[in-house]
């Protein structure tokens, strides 16, 4: 079903846009291209076709869910310019 230019207007007056009836004109006929193109997917027969979450079927290798490094807190306190009871002190950037 095509788009009228009353309901894109309505659409644009819904989203808060200010159009021009050109640019009505214009966002008409890509809407129309979309719904076009939305029909003719619903065309395909896709039974017996699983779901997929990815356009490709890519397998992504399994690692172990163990620590790679450890804690470096105290070591990352220690070399910082100024810290106080665990925590960075850095200068006051906002009054």
């Amino acid at each position: 079903m095509p788009l009228s230019l009353d309901d894109v207007q309505r659409i644009a007056h819904l989203a808060r846009i200010e159009i021009t009836p050109a640019e009505a004109e214009d966002i008409r006929n890509k809407l129309d291209d979309i719904f076009s193109l939305i029909g003719r997917m619903r065309e395909v027969d896709t039974s017996g076709i699983a779901p997929m979450s990815h356009a490709l079927d890519a397998v992504l290798p399994v690692r172990d869910d163990r620590v790679s490094e450890g804690d470096h807190r105290e070591e990352f306190l220690r070399i910082a310019p100024a810290a106080a009871e665990g925590l960075y002190l850095v200068p006051k950037v906002i009054e």
